[in-house]
Order: C-alpha cells, then sequence, then structure tokens
C-alpha cells in the first residue's frame, strides 16, 4: 500500500485579498489550524507567512457525503462494466470481481482520498463493505488510509453491510467487530427487500447502534409504498430508541413516488425526528423532492455514491461537479438557488454528518478553498482547479495538485 508524506504545515499564516461568495473582501488569519480572524485589512502579523489570494472566491473546504472510498477503481485500468441490471446482480458481480481480481481496498481508497482533497474535500463519509466472505479486509484499507490522511482529511466510516444484515450468517458479529475496530456508523441496506423481514432487521440494526453509542445511516433503494412502510418502521425505532439527530436516510428514492398527502405525512415525521436524508441526485430515478425538503425543514444533502467502480462508470471526487448536478437534477438556474446546491455540498452536509467546528467564522477548523471564479455560481457551473486548499490549517494542494513534502 502507498504512503503520502507528510503535507506542508505552519502553525500561523495569513491569506489576503479574497472575496466571501456575497463579495466581500476579506483577509483570513490561521492559528493552530483554526481561523483566528477573518475580516478586511487584518493586521499583519511578524513573521506569519502571507499568502495573497489573488482576488480569488474563497470558500470552506467541501463535503462528500456519501461514497465508498473501498470499491474504487480510481487510477486502475478501466473496468469492463458487464454486470446485470438487478442490485443483487450488482452486489454478487462485486463480490466475485473483487475477489478473483484481489483489489486492494487500502490503495485504492487512499487514491482516491488524496483525489478528493486535491480537489477541496476535507470531511468526507464513506461507507465500506462489511462482508462474510472479505471480513474486515476492506475496512482495515480504509482506516490504514484514514491514518494516513488523519489531520487533513476528516473521514468518518460507515460499517456498510452490502449483501444486507439477515442474508448471510455472521454479518451481525462482523458488524459489531467493525464498530468496535473504529467505523464511525453504523449503515444498512433495504429492510424489506434485500433482508425479506424489515422489522426483524431494523430491530437488530438498532439494537447494535445502541450498543455501540454510534449513529445511522441507511441505504433506502426501496421504491413507492413498500418504501414507505420501511421508512415508517425506521422513524417509528428512531422515536423509541431515541436516536433523534443521529439518523440518515441515503437516497430515499420512495419519498420522490409518493402522492403529496402520504410524502408530506413522512417529511414532517422526518422533522421532527431530524432525520436527515442524502441524495445523488440520479437522473434516472425519483428523488425527494427539495422544495418539499425545505418546506417541512428536512435536511437534505449530497454525495457521489460510488466513482469508477463495477457499480457505475461515473462519478467524481470533485464536489463542485456534484453540486452543479444536484443543481441539475432540481432545476435550479438563479444564482442564489445555485448556492442552495451548494450547501448541499457544504454546510448542510456538514452538520448531517455530524462534522463540528465547520465553516468561515472564527473558531472553525480552517479548511479552506480558492477558485477564480467571480460569484459561487460560476464556480459551481466552470468548475475551476483549485487555487489553493488549506485542510486544518495547511496548504495541501495548489493549482489542483496536490503538495507533499
Amino acid at each position: 500500500m502507498t504512503t503520502t508524506a507528510p503535507l506542508r504545515t505552519t502553525h500561523a499564516s495569513q491569506i489576503t485579498n479574497v472575496r466571501l461568495a456575497d463579495g466581500t473582501r476579506v483577509d483570513v488569519s490561521i492559528a493552530d489550524g483554526r481561523i483566528a480572524a477573518l475580516g478586511a485589512n487584518l493586521p499583519r502579523e511578524p513573521g506569519v507567512p502571507v499568502e495573497d489570494g489573488g482576488d480569488a472566491l474563497l470558500l470552506p473546504g467541501f463535503v462528500e457525503g456519501h461514497t465508498h472510498l473501498d470499491k474504487t477503481n480510481w487510477g486502475l485500468r478501466w473496468y469492463r462494466n458487464e454486470g446485470g441490471p438487478k442490485l443483487t446482480d450488482r452486489i454478487e458481480n462485486e463480490r466475485r470481481w473483487r475477489a478473483e481480481s484481489g483489489h486492494d481496498a487500502g490503495a485504492q481508497s487512499l487514491a482516491l482520498a488524496r483525489a478528493f482533497l486535491a480537489a477541496g474535500t476535507t470531511r468526507l463519509r464513506t461507507h465500506v463493505d462489511i462482508d462474510t466472505d472479505a471480513g474486515l479486509r476492506h475496512l482495515d484499507g480504509v482506516l490504514a488510509t484514514r491514518e494516513t490522511l488523519r489531520g487533513v482529511l476528516d473521514l468518518q466510516i460507515v460499517a456498510f453491510p452490502q449483501s444486507g444484515l439477515l442474508g448471510r450468517p455472521g454479518t451481525d458479529t462482523l458488524l459489531d467487530r467493525a464498530l468496535a475496530a473504529g467505523a464511525d456508523v453504523l449503515g444498512a441496506l433495504d429492510p424489506a427487500l434485500i433482508d425479506g423481514d424489515p422489522v426483524k432487521s431494523l430491530d437488530l440494526t438498532f439494537a447494535l447502534a445502541e450498543r455501540h453509542r454510534k449513529p445511522i445511516d441507511i441505504h433506502l433503494h426501496e421504491p413507492g409504498e413498500i418504501g414507505a412502510f420501511t421508512l415508517g418502521l425506521l422513524l417509528d425505532r428512531v422515536a423509541a430508541h431515541g436516536m433523534q439527530g443521529q439518523v440518515v436516510v441515503s437516497h430515499a428514492f420512495c419519498l420522490g413516488a409518493l402522492p403529496e398527502r402520504e410524502r408530506d405525512a413522512l417529511l414532517a415525521r422526518l422533522a421532527e425526528l431530524r432525520v436527515a436524508l442524502l441524495t445523488t441526485a440520479p437522473p434516472s430515478v425519483p428523488v425527494p423532492s427539495l422544495t418539499a425538503c425545505r418546506a417541512h425543514g428536512v435536511t437534505l444533502f449530497g454525495g457521489n455514491d460510488g466513482i469508477r467502480d463495477t457499480w457505475t462508470p461515473y462519478g467524481s471526487p470533485d464536489m463542485l461537479e456534484r453540486a452543479m448536478l444536484i443543481a441539475m437534477r432540481y432545476g435550479l438556474r438563479r444564482d442564489d438557488d445555485l448556492a442552495l446546491a451548494f450547501d448541499c455540498v457544504s454546510g448542510v452536509a456538514a452538520r448531517a454528518c455530524g462534522f463540528d467546528a465547520y465553516g468561515l467564522q472564527p473558531g472553525a477548523r480552517a479548511d479552506l478553498v480558492l477558485v477564480d471564479a467571480d460569484t459561487l455560481a460560476q464556480a459551481l457551473v466552470a468548475r475551476p482547479a483549485r487555487k489553493l486548499v488549506i485542510a486544518n490549517g495547511r496548504v495541501v494542494a495548489r493549482d489542483g495538485a496536490l503538495l507533499a513534502g
């Protein structure tokens, strides 16, 4: 497995001549990895390195709310996708290919994580397969990546049963071990259509989460009425276990296909229980309504899902691109509406995943991205190379290239 050389760091520094999204011109002072001050014409401190931002747009570090670092073929030869159309086809095809090819989750997760960092992502949630064939091998690889990039990439790991919880005996034991070994979040998958028993599946999931005091992030692909039924069962358990604000429902395609009255009733419960929704904004399936979610006070944030793996040839570690795709999927065209799409991969995503000390204000972790763009809307649409990326107060990338040494 490859390693990363220490990235350049200073205890204090200053950035001058940059603009906030509202056009305000500011300087930024950084000390011990935090934003110490942000405002116009900050005083210069003797001996503190100064970076002239060159009138660039200043953005907070981006947040990837849902990806699968362990699966990626990023940087490898092109994978020819000939998998079947069903979810179970894709699961079995991936398991077989990873075993036969010797796919290295450690090396591949590191390659993609570094690409995310170079493009401005400083906080990231990744699902990692916990599998009865592979055991905790994929988790071990991603844990190594997290350790290698500790201090510059805040990486949350979701222990994810890609084949469901009930169909392969021993999965619950492996998930228990994964949470004990360092996974931050418990994953789950389609309790009705994959596990076949949503009550038993959800009861076991919440019991595991409660035992380890971990939040939950569930993949819910189930459509229409069956998805609504599963979602209702899940919300019952959020309330019963007192897990308000600790659960994310990823995809939630059912909410994009239900009659408005039934949808709104579920959105009201989601808001009351502070359950967040994750969307990848796919073009070919129903998605939760951004307008309806906002109207009901439901948190909706964004992520890529898989990137260049056996499931999909698509995806990119550039979260400005994902924000643009979210904007396109929801028909956002006005500049102020494009700002909502950016929020799905920045502030809203940070809150939904529980990343603390986030944003552009004194006291926040100094995760900063500079781009040559007139406005935030232009940054999303044009996606210029990142002029500068700072993570935890360290300069980690310049002109789109990750720095080492």
